[in-house]
């Protein structure tokens, strides 16, 4: 009988640290996948040009930052609509963005939305920033990007998706391979397309400024985002 124990005591003892392990590995998985991720997030509210910005680095490649976004002017874009009006939709299955004056078609343009494994949230937010140029940094390894100078940035969010997840709409120089998901969960827009949505959604720029946030008095545009 005392036997029996002895080598029922040792069998519990070989089981402990599998358990413990097994129970990190639980508990690390689950904290991986609550954890909210960043998206496109920058430190740069300047909404101003970095001239010493003019190489970026995407997805192990660097790629020059185009001279000609430097040049770029200031040009406010009326629409037929009030801004209460305007709407923009995000189409992740068509990896397409539509602008929408009420109910007329604005603009429509292939986007590229966020990678499987940093998606792009869905549901309905509201554009709280707009900067003309900003830096972006994030990824690891083979995803590490370093992008300066990204223009026509709009961030959104909500209650449930925190501004400072870093989600947005911009123009993008580092690939043109629109209608994929190719980002870190931001949408990436071809650049004359964001430069018309920019200067087209709310909250409205100020003329001769180059960021702009949302308040009561100057709402943000409202976005929906839908599978």
């Amino acid at each position: 009988m005392a036997a029996r124990r002895k080598r029922e005591v040792g069998a519990f003892l070989l089981l402990v640290p599998i358990l413990l392990l097994f129970g990190v590995g639980v508990f690390t998985a689950t904290t991986r996948k609550i954890t909210p991720s960043l998206a496109c997030t920058t430190n740069d509210f300047s909404g101003l040009f970095d001239g010493s910005g003019l190489a970026a680095t995407f997805e192990g490649e660097s790629i020059p930052v185009p001279s000609a976004l430097a040049d770029v002017a200031s040009v406010r874009v009326l629409g037929e609509a009030d801004m209460g009006e305007r709407w923009v939709e995000i189409d992740l299955s068509e990896q397409t963005l539509r602008a929408w004056n009420g109910g007329e078609l604005y603009l429509e343009t292939p986007v590229s939305t966020g990678l499987r494994w940093y998606p792009t949230p869905t549901g309905e937010f509201r554009i709280w920033v707009k900067l003309k140029y900003t830096k972006m940094e994030g990824g690891e390894g083979a995803y590490y990007y370093y992008l300066p100078n990204v223009p026509y940035v709009m961030y959104f969010g909500n209650d449930e998706v925190p501004n400072w997840r870093g989600y947005g709409l911009h123009g993008t120089y580092w690939h043109s391979d629109f209608g994929t998901p190719r980002s870190h969960g931001c949408v990436n827009l071809p650049t004359p397309s964001a430069e018309k949505l920019y200067y087209w959604v709310g909250p409205v720029l100020p003329d001769g400024k180059s960021v702009v946030y949302a308040s009561s008095d100057n709402p943000g545009t409202r976005v929906v985002i839908h599978d």
